[in-house]
C-alpha cells in the first residue's frame, strides 16, 4: 500500500498564525510536526476537496511541560492531533496505516538507494492560500540516509511545483507503502536545497504515551527487498509476536500509603516523559529510603502509557538476564521451553528492539556497567529506570532520593497505626528513624500488627535495637529489613576496600553530621586515598559527603554499633575496636590549652557535638583514660566559653573517673578536684569551691611538694576562692606567696607568674589599695603583651583589669580608652558572644554613662582561678 491522499490534512494553527501537513493515521488521530502545533492547544483541519470546511481539533501527543527544546532535539519534532469536531467524518474504505523502520539495517534495493514519497499542501503558508496537494518523491542513501537520534535524511528527486514549496513539514514520509517518518523541513523563500528531514516513527514510538494515543504499531523493515520480506514471512520470524499496551510483571505495591515525594514524582515523569532527551533514568539513594517504591508507583501510574512495563531484578548479571528471559517466556509461551537463558534474554532484546514504546525497570542494580550491557542494545527504542544504592558511572544525571521530611513521616506513621493521641511519641519515633521510609513502615507494621503503643515500641528500640531493626512482622519481607539491606551493600564495600566499612563503624560513635574528614586520615596512605575510601562509601549512599565533612544517617549509626550474631560486620569484638578508634581518633584531634588557644576554638566547636556523642556511649562506670582526658579538656572548654553547668558535670564525672582509675592521689584525680572547684567558684557557689580547693592544696603539698607547678596553681586558685567569699586579707596573703613562689620556680615571664601578678593587683584593689593594684597591673599588661602578645586572652584580660583599676582611681578618660581597646581586641579575637567580650562592653558603657563616679569592681578576664596544667593524655 502507497500513501492514501484521503488521508492528508491540512492543520491551522491560530496561535502562530501557520499551517501545515498532517497525516491520518487512525480514524480520527493526525500525525504532524510538533512545530506546527506549538503553543496551541486548540487547531483546526481540512481534509482534501473544495468544499472541505475547517474543523475543530486538539493536540492529543505530547501535552507535558516544558515542551521539547527542538533547536536541541529536532528527533522530537513530531506530534498527534485529535479531531474532535462532531461533524468529521473520517475517509471510508481506507485500510489501517502500516509503519516501517529503516533502523533494522542497510539499505539494499535500487542500487543501495531507498525510494520514499511524501504527499503536502506546498503553498499554503496562510490559512487562505492556494491549496495545491503535490508529490514529493526522493530517495534514502543506503550509508547517509539514517542519523542519530531517529532522523531521517531523504534527498529530493522530484516534485510536481518546482521552486519554493512552503507548507509540506507534518507530511508523512513513506516507503514501500510503509509510513516511516514525519516531514519537519521544506522549501521556504529562496531556499532551493535538495534534501528533506523527518523524524522516524521508530524513534517517535521510543517516548512514552505515542504508541498508546495510535493504538498498535508494529514497524516493519522496509530495508529489505520483496524478496527478501518474502523469505522472512516464509520462515515466519519470532519477532512477529504482539502485545497489547499495558503488559507488565509488576510486583504488587509494598504499602498503599505513599506520601512525601511529590517533587521527585514530578522530576522524574519530567526526566522519562515524550518531551524529555532522557532514555535512561537513575534514581538513586541509601537502601530503605524507597527507590523501589517509588519506581513501582511510577511504573503502575504509567503502564497504559508504555506498549509493555517490565521490571527486572539487577542485582547481579544474573537476575538481569533472567529477567530479559523472563521476557521471553512471557510473549512466546512454550515455544521458549527448549531456549537456554542466554537465548531467551537475547531473544527479548531483538523483540525490544523491533517493538519500541516500552520501559524498562531495572531494580536495585549493583553496577553501572551490569545495567549499561543491556541498555545500550536498547536505547533507541524505548525507556529505562534505573533504582540503585550507587550514584556514580550513569549516563545519566541520577536523581537522588532523600528522606522523608517530618510531616510526611507522622503521615506515614500514623496511616499504619492509625490516629491516635501519640503524635508526640509518632514524632519521636520518626526522629528517631530519621525519617527512613522502610524503618517507618517497618515500624508501623509492628506496632499495627502486635498492638503495642507507639511509645512501647521506642522502648523496645532503646533496649533491643538490633532485635527491632531486624523484626519483619507478618507479610513483610524478612530480606527488606533495614538491617538486612545494609548488610548487602556492606558486603559489597567489604570486597572493594575494608577499611571503608571500618571508616563507616567508627563514624557511627559520632554525630549524625558535620563530620570533619581530618578525623580519618590515620586511617588513609594519604588525602588522595582517604578521598578514594569517603567517595566509595558516598557512591553507595552510606554517608553524605560535602566540602566541609560528611554526615551519616542516625539509623545505620544505630545498626552499625549494635551487636548482632547474624551479621559478621557487627559482632561485639569488631563493634568496640570501632569504639576504641573513634574515641582515640577524636583525642587527638581536639586542640590542647582550651582555655588559652583561642585558634583553636573553631575547631571545638566543630568537633563538639562528636564529643558530646562519643561522652553518651559511654556509662560513668567505664569510662577509660581517654574518656578522662576527654572530660577534661571538654571541661576548660565549655568554662572557657561560659557553659558552666556543662563544665561542671564534664569535671564532676572526670573526678569520678581518675579516682576509680588512678587512687585518690594521682595528679589526674587531684587536677579534676581543683578543676572542678574552679567551676563551682565561676557559678558563685564559693562556699562549695573552698573545701574542695583547700584539700587539693594540701594533697598536692602532700604528693608533689611545695613548689611543683600543680601545687602553685592550686594555691593561686584557693586565694582567688577566699578573694570571691570577702576574706581579702587571706587572699593577700597566699597571692603573695604564690607570685614569690612562681617568679622563683617559674621564672618572671612564665605564664603562671603573670597570671599571679594580675591575681595579686585584683586582690589590691578589692582591699582599696587603687594604687598599688594600678602599678601591679600596669606591669602584668607589659609582660603580657611582651610575652604572649597582643591577642592574648591574658593579655585581653590584663587591659581589661587596669581599665576598671583606672575607673576606680577616678582617671575616667584612660580607663575608657582602655576599654575600648580591650573591646576591640575581644571583637576580633574572642567574638561577640564571648563572656569576657560581654563583661568588658557592660563595664565601658557604666563607664561612659556614670562618669565620674567610679565603676563597681569589674569582672576579672579572664577569671582569677586558672585551672592547672591536665595530665599529658
Amino acid at each position: 500500500m502507497a500513501v492514501d491522499v484521503r488521508r492528508v490534512v491540512e492543520i491551522w494553527n491560530p496561535v502562530g498564525k501557520c499551517s501545515g501537513t498532517g497525516y491520518l493515521v487512525t480514524d480520527d488521530i493526525v500525525l504532524t510536526a510538533l512545530h506546527n502545533v506549538l503553543s496551541c492547544g486548540v487547531l483546526e483541519v481540512r481534509g482534501l476537496g473544495g468544499d472541505s470546511k475547517w474543523l475543530a481539533a486538539e493536540v492529543l501527543w505530547p501535552l507535558t511541560e516544558p515542551l521539547p527544546d527542538l533547536e536541541r532535539e529536532p528527533q522530537a519534532d513530531g506530534a498527534l492531533v485529535r479531531i474532535t469536531d462532531p461533524g468529521w467524518v473520517p475517509p471510508a474504505g481506507v485500510e489501517p496505516v502500516r509503519w516501517g523502520r529503516i533502523d533494522g539495517g542497510p539499505v539494499v534495493a535500487d542500487e543501495g538507494r531507498l525510494s520514499c514519497v511524501a504527499v503536502g499542501f506546498p503553498k499554503s503558508e496562510v490559512r487562505d492560500g492556494i491549496r495545491d496537494t503535490k508529490e514529493i518523491s526522493g530517495h534514502i542513501e543506503r550509508l547517509t540516509g539514517l542519523k542519530s537520534g531517529g532522523l531521517i535524511t531523504a534527498y529530493v528527486d522530484q516534485v510536481a511545483v518546482p521552486g519554493v514549496w512552503a507548507g509540506a513539514s507534518g507530511a508523512a514520509l513513506f516507503a514501500r507503502g510503509r509510513l516511516i517518518g514525519v516531514v519537519t523541513t521544506d522549501r521556504r523563500r529562496d531556499y532551493d536545497g535538495d534534501q528533506l528531514t523527518a523524524v522516524s516513527v521508530v524513534g517517535l514510538a521510543a517516548r512514552p504515551g505515542f504508541v498508546a494515543a495510535v493504538g498498535e504499531l508494529v514497524p516493519e523493515d522496509v530495508a529489505a527487498t520483496a524478496a527478501d520480506r518474502e523469505g522472512a514471512r516464509r520462515t515466519a520470524t519470532v519477532y512477529d509476536v504482539e502485545v497489547p499496551p499495558g503488559v507488565n510483571n509488576l510486583p504488587e505495591l509494598p504499602s498503599p500509603i505513599f506520601v512525601g515525594r511529590v517533587e521527585v514524582m514530578a522530576e522524574l515523569e519530567r526526566a522519562l516523559s515524550a518531551e524529555s532527551q532522557t532514555i535512561t533514568q537513575t534514581v538513586h539513594g541509601l537502601g530503605g529510603v524507597g527507590k523501589t517504591t517509588l519506581a513501582l508507583h511510577y511504573a503502575h501510574d504509567h503502564a497504559g502509557t508504555y506498549r509493555l512495563v517490565w521490571w527486572i531484578r539487577s542485582d547481579t548479571p544474573e537476575l538481569i538476564e533472567a529477567g530479559f528471559a523472563a521476557l521471553t517466556v512471557r510473549l512466546r509461551g512454550e515455544e521458549a521451553s527448549n531456549l537456554t537463558t542466554s537465548q531467551a534474554a537475547e531473544w527479548a532484546v531483538g523483540w525490544l528492539q523491533t517493538h519500541p514504546g516500552w520501559l524498562l525497570v531495572f531494580d536495585n542494580a549493583e553496577k553501572p556497567g551490569d545495567v549499561h550491557a543491556w541498555t545500550g542494545q536498547l536505547r533507541a527504542s524505548g525507556r529505562h529506570l534505573i533504582t540503585s544504592r550507587y550514584k556514580r558511572g550513569w549516563v545519566c544525571e541520577p536523581i537522588s532520593l532523600p528522606v522523608l521530611d517530618q510531616e510526611a513521616s507522622l503521615a506515614l506513621l500514623s496511616g499504619l497505626v492509625g490516629g491516635g493521641d501519640e503524635e508526640d511519641e509518632a514524632r519521636a519515633l520518626a526522629e528517631e528513624l530519621g525519617h527512613l521510609p522502610l524503618a517507618l513502615e517497618q515500624a508501623g507494621a509492628f506496632i499495627a500488627q502486635r498492638e503495642v503503643s507507639i511509645a512501647a515500641y521506642r522502648a523496645m528500640l532503646e533496649r533491643y535495637p538490633a532485635r527491632a531493626a531486624a523484626a519483619a512482622p507478618g507479610g513483610f519481607d524478612p530480606a527488606r529489613t533495614v538491617a538486612r539491606i545494609w548488610r548487602i551493600t556492606l558486603d559489597v564495600l567489604e570486597q572493594q576496600d575494608p577499611r571503608a566499612v571500618e571508616i563507616l563503624r567508627i563514624a557511627a560513635w559520632y554525630a549524625p553530621t558535620g563530620i570533619p574528614r581530618s578525623l580519618f586520615e590515620p586511617l588513609a596512605e594519604d588525602p588522595v586515598d582517604l578521598a578514594q575510601l569517603l567517595g566509595l562509601l558516598a557512591d553507595y549512599n552510606m554517608i553524605t559527603l560535602d566540602r566541609a565533612g560528611f554526615g551519616i544517617h542516625r539509623l545505620v549509626q544505630m545498626v552499625a554499633r549494635t551487636p548482632s550474631e547474624d551479621d559478621p560486620h557487627r559482632d561485639q569484638a569488631r563493634i568496640l575496636v570501632a569504639r576504641e578508634w573513634a574515641t582515640e581518633l577524636i583525642l587527638d584531634e581536639l586542640p590542647r590549652d582550651p582555655s588559652g588557644n583561642v585558634a583553636g576554638w573553631s575547631t571545638w566547636r566543630a568537633l563538639l557535638p562528636h564529643v558530646e556523642a562519643i561522652l553518651d556511649v559511654f556509662e560513668p562506670g567505664e569510662d577509660t583514660a581517654e574518656i578522662d582526658v576527654i572530660l577534661t579538656l571538654t571541661g576548660q572548654f565549655l568554662q572557657e566559653q561560659g557553659q558552666l553547668s556543662q563544665a561542671t558535670d564534664c569535671y564532676d564525672r572526670s573526678l569520678v573517673a581518675a579516682t576509680r582509675l588512678f587512687g585518690e592521689d594521682d595528679p589526674s584525680t587531684l587536677t579534676s578536684r581543683n578543676n572542678l572547684a574552679s567551676a563551682y567558684e565561676a557559678s558563685g557557689d564559693v562556699m562549695r569551691a573552698i573545701p574542695l580547693y583547700e584539700r587539693t592544696l594540701e594533697d598536692c603539698v602532700r604528693v608533689l611538694g611545695e613548689d611543683d607547678a600543680s601545687t602553685l596553681t592550686s594555691r593561686n586558685n584557693l586565694a582567688g576562692a577566699y578573694r570571691a567569699s570577702g576574706d581579702v586579707v587571706r587572699a593577700i596573703r597566699l597571692y603573695e606567696r604564690t607570685l614569690e613562689d612562681c617568679v622563683r620556680v617559674l621564672g618572671e615571664d612564665h605564664p603562671h607568674s603573670l597570671q599571679s601578678r594580675n591575681n595579686l593587683a585584683g586582690a589590691y584593689r578589692a582591699s582599696g589599695d587603687v594604687v598599688r593594684a594600678i602599678r601591679l597591673y600596669e606591669r602584668a599588661l607589659e609582660d603580657c603583651v611582651r610575652v604572649l602578645g597582643e591577642d592574648h586572652p591574658s593579655t585581653l584580660g590584663s587591659r581589661h583589669n587596669l581599665a576598671g583599676a583606672y575607673g576606680a582611681s577616678g582617671d575616667v578618660v584612660r580607663a575608657i580608652r582602655l576599654y575600648e581597646q580591650a573591646l576591640a581586641g575581644c571583637f576580633r579575637v574572642l567574638g561577640e558572644d564571648h563572656p569576657t567580650t560581654k563583661t568588658v562592653f557592660e563595664n565601658l558603657s557604666i563607664t561612659r554613662t556614670q562618669q565620674p563616679r567610679p565603676t563597681p569592681p569589674p569582672t576579672p578576664a579572664p577569671p582569677p582561678t586558672a585551672p592547672p596544667p591536665q595530665t599529658a593524655p
